[in-house]
């Protein structure tokens, strides 16, 4: 079963139950079901008087996004999906279709992208990849997945609801190998940690955050961000939610409702973790990772220390998507459909943008000075990234 709880600063956001801790996770619903009208209402916001300038480049418009898929980005390019199944390339400073293609099922992860190819998986558990508007490979998947796919180095990677690891060859769609830990009882019913570091593949195990061997899945090293303590799975439960953030070998990320760390990707070694509840992803520069906690708090860290710089109140409880880091500035969205950017150094707000009104769920993207937003209604707006 899955377990969904809309409050943003309730314990748990979104939760996959498995085995015997099913009748467990529904009694917690029942009780937080009561609760539900009471959560906070987003801060009001304040006047801003812009300190950069943010400029609308072009927007467009796809299918409805009914829930948070994520942006590709590489080679100048953006590569969307439609929950419906409409994947789209586009140049980022255009907003120029490169190509498009309508698989007719709908998605349920999407979507990954290396510059040639696209890959997506549908709500039936197909991994679809595609190229220059054409399907070149389909494959069936176990089970389900929320994490979209990363396509890299010839092959194309999936990691499963209950953190199962899949390797197929790009060109055939030949499975390659599969790793599948013994986890535990609960996993996030969101976008896990998926990504690459020079040739090692990091993923998400839980709390910890795992090097493999691309070719063999082969685990090479294992740092673990959080330490869950608790009385019971629920308690316990602290996946590492995605996307990650790298600057250069510093990889950083946020364990679900329980802390936020940075390793050594090259060393394999735990620079330092934070206790932070939150379920959003961070991002960061080699100076500032920022984040925000389950209240929308956001507070930013020295990426090589851990060392707390500032904390920003003013968007409490507006459900902020995840963030991105621009060249001189860190931007992310919020329920509303605005965008809002900060100084990583300070915090300070320095600029807000309107979009179409509906949530921005998925963190935004930056793509060669271009920062793209989505929101649920499917608009995409690209801005000079400040």
């Amino acid at each position: 079963m899955v377990f969904r709880q809309q409050s943003g600063w309730s314990l748990q956001r979104a939760l996959g139950a498995f085995g015997a801790v099913a009748g467990m996770v529904a009694g917690l619903i029942t009780g937080l079901s009561g609760c539900a009208s009471d959560k906070p209402k987003p801060t009001a916001l304040e006047p801003l008087t812009a300190k950069v300038v943010v400029e609308l480049l072009w927007q467009s418009r796809v299918d409805s996004v009914e829930f948070p898929l994520s942006v590709g980005a590489r080679d100048d390019q953006f590569a969307v999906a439609s929950t419906q199944g409409k994947i789209t390339v586009m140049q980022s400073k255009s907003g120029q279709t490169a190509w498009s293609l309508d698989l007719g099922v709908p998605l349920q992860a999407a979507l990954g992208f290396n510059g040639k190819r696209a890959a997506a998986i549908t709500r039936d558990n197909d991994l679809v990849v595609a190229e220059l508007g054409r399907v070149l490979w389909r494959h069936r998947l176990p089970s389900k997945s929320t994490t979209a796919p990363v396509v890299a180095g010839g092959r194309v990677f999936v990691m499963t609801v209950n953190r199962v690891v899949h390797a197929f060859d790009a060109d055939s769609g030949h499975k390659l190998w599969t790793l599948d830990k013994p986890g535990d009882a609960l996993t996030l019913a969101q976008a896990g940690v998926v990504s690459t570091f020079e040739n090692s593949l990091l993923v998400g195990q839980g709390p910890r955050l795992t090097a493999l061997d691309p070719d063999t899945g082969a685990v090479r090293w294992e740092a673990a961000i959080a330490n869950p303590r608790g009385a019971n799975e629920v308690e316990r439960l602290a996946d590492l939610v995605g996307p990650s953030s790298r600057s250069g070998e510093i990889v950083c990320a946020r364990a679900f409702q329980s802390a936020v760390g940075c390793v050594n990707a090259k060393r394999g070694q735990l620079l330092w973790s934070r206790n932070s509840g939150g379920w959003q992803s961070v991002a960061g520069n080699g100076s500032v990772l920022v984040g925000a906690d389950a209240s929308d708090r956001m507070t930013g860290w020295k990426t090589q220390t851990g060392e707390a710089l500032w904390n920003q109140e003013k968007l409490l409880y507006r459900k902020l998507s995840g963030f991105v880091m621009s060249p001189s500035s860190v931007a992310v969205g919020d329920s509303e459909g605005r965008v809002h950017w900060l100084d990583p150094v300070s915090g300070e707000l320095i600029a807000r943008a309107e979009t179409d009104g509906s949530a921005i769920e998925t963190p935004p993207v930056v793509m060669s000075g271009v920062l793209l937003v989505v929101t649920r209604k499917g608009g995409l707006f690209a801005f000079r990234a400040p």
